[in-house]
């Protein structure tokens, strides 16, 4: 599987002051997402080591239909660079609106503590090439060195 999608109704106990979701229950979303797809591209627990840039568009309202979907974009020898995406609105309705985005890498350890080697994803159709291009570039222009 190369991509997850969890979908949600917000809850009482996600609501801070003022009534909205906080920022960082949203990014606890993204982590479990993206842990989940790479966790099982990988076969064992994973690891976040990278996440990029979160600017949030709007907020989430008290009871919006939340989905966050965490996608593989590319990988290396022993990382994978997970696109995820949070979407939220009405439920009635069934229209989300986008919240945030984001890519995160994961990385799966041995036991002593060093990277292991995954699986390569090729990406197949126009929009995984798509994805794949663009999560690269700001990979390469934005992803700190290799872990050693």
């Amino acid at each position: 599987m190369s991509s997850i999608t969890l979908r949600f109704l917000v809850e009482p106990s996600h609501l801070g002051q003022g009534g909205r979701v906080h920022g960082g229950t949203v990014m606890k979303w993204i982590d479990e997402a993206g842990y989940a797809c790479a966790s099982h591209w990988a076969g064992r627990p994973c690891h976040t080591v990278y996440t990029s840039s979160i600017r949030f568009r709007r907020s989430v309202k008290p009871d919006s239909l939340v989905e966050v979907q965490a996608r593989l974009a590319f990988t290396g020898d022993t990382n994978m660079n997970i696109a995820i995406e949070v979407r939220s609105g009405d439920l009635a309705s069934g229209r989300l609106d986008p919240i945030t985005e984001c890519l995160a890498v994961y990385i799966s350890l041995d036991d002593d503590g060093r990277p292991l080697p995954i699986s390569n994803w090729s990406p197949e159709t126009p929009g995984e090439m798509a994805l794949a291009s663009t999560a690269r570039a700001q990979f390469d222009n934005t992803y700190p060195a290799p872990l050693e």
